[in-house]
């Protein structure tokens, strides 16, 4: 059986197919495999000089003391062992910018950057990324002098509920949720909470422009030109503005609902938009965050990302 028969994508799906081999731990037998024995011949047998404890090449990114690299792949989430073994032979992985190709090697998880077909892989299990509906009312910030409610309490609420696959209340406690850019007070939708920094950083870097779509429930009719004048651009106090596309969902005389997708992040842009063609907003859902649907979530509610999810993310902002 090959590869791509044991499951469907090997950098996003869970394992799908386990030999009886699957089911042990083989941290027990990894000792006599792949540890060095008194002169460091087993160790060295096995994984070649360039991994021994004692003398390893600069650029080798083995670490002593480290898991198995096809154990962290596959606790990733890539597939099973045998699959990540697969993965390393045929040198599609690399560890800090060195391509592995000799199962065995040891790394270190929490420190190292380990990537697979250039495609960063989240191994730290503390690196955490969740999906808020954030309820209208509520302040993009960790603390308001004003008192009101913030997403930082979220934040906390997502890691006390899920201490214990956290690794304890301890461990949970010590974890630091912060928002991925801003959603206005009275704006609800989609919003992220995340400590992974560099996911953070792009996303919210001008630079790294995603696009995100609103759907809008406006003041008055609209007409049936608005669309292709928002799509062709709208001058604010602080330059133009385009939309990447503007369809009109529903319209009546006293309301109507727009759907709006455009990669600027400018403070209150979608109300600042849509004031000036004079259709004032009077209530703004986020909907779509690059590849990312708020779907049924409702508002309150979180889920962690799923592996295919940051995966998509990730391809959007280059990691």
């Amino acid at each position: 059986m090959n590869a791509s028969q044991d499951h469907r994508d090997e950098r996003t799906d869970a394992v799908l197919d386990f030999g009886a081999e699957e089911f042990y731990d083989d941290d027990d037998l990894e000792e006599i495999d792949y540890e060095t024995d008194a002169h460091g011949t087993a160790h060295a047998a096995a994984a070649g000089d360039a991994y021994q404890d004692d003398h390893p090449r600069p650029e080798d990114p083995y670490v002593a003391g480290g898991q198995r690299l096809q154990k962290v792949l596959a606790h990733a989430g890539l597939g099973s062992r045998r699959v990540c073994e697969q993965l390393i032979a045929g040198g599609r992985v690399s560890v800090d910018g060195v391509r592995v190709t000799e199962p065995g090697v040891r790394v270190d998880p929490s420190t190292q950057e380990i990537r697979v077909d250039g495609s960063r892989v989240l191994t730290d299990p503390d690196v955490i990324t969740i999906m808020l509906h954030k309820p209208a009312g509520v302040v993009t910030t960790m603390e308001d002098p004003q008192g009101r409610p913030t997403v930082a309490e979220y934040a906390a609420r997502y890691l006390a509920e899920h201490a214990e696959q956290l690794g304890g209340a301890e461990k949970a406690a010590a974890l630091r949720l912060v928002h991925v850019g801003r959603l206005d007070a009275d704006t609800e939708g989609l919003l992220l909470l995340s400590n992974d920094g560099e996911l953070t950083h792009r996303l919210t870097h001008p630079s790294y422009e995603v696009a995100k779509t609103y759907v809008a429930v406006v003041k008055g009719r609209v007409g049936a030109g608005l669309p292709r004048r928002l799509r062709q651009g709208v001058e604010l106090e602080d330059g133009p503005i385009a939309a990447d596309r503007a369809v009109v969902k529903d319209s009546s005389p006293n309301a109507s609902i727009m759907e709006i997708t455009l990669h600027s992040g400018r403070n209150r842009i979608v109300r600042r938009m849509l004031a000036a063609v004079g259709h004032p907003v009077i209530r703004l859902s986020r909907t779509r965050l690059g590849p990312l649907t708020l779907g049924y979530l409702r508002p309150g509610a979180m889920r962690a990302l799923t592996g295919a999810e940051v995966s998509a993310l990730q391809r959007e902002v280059g990691l």
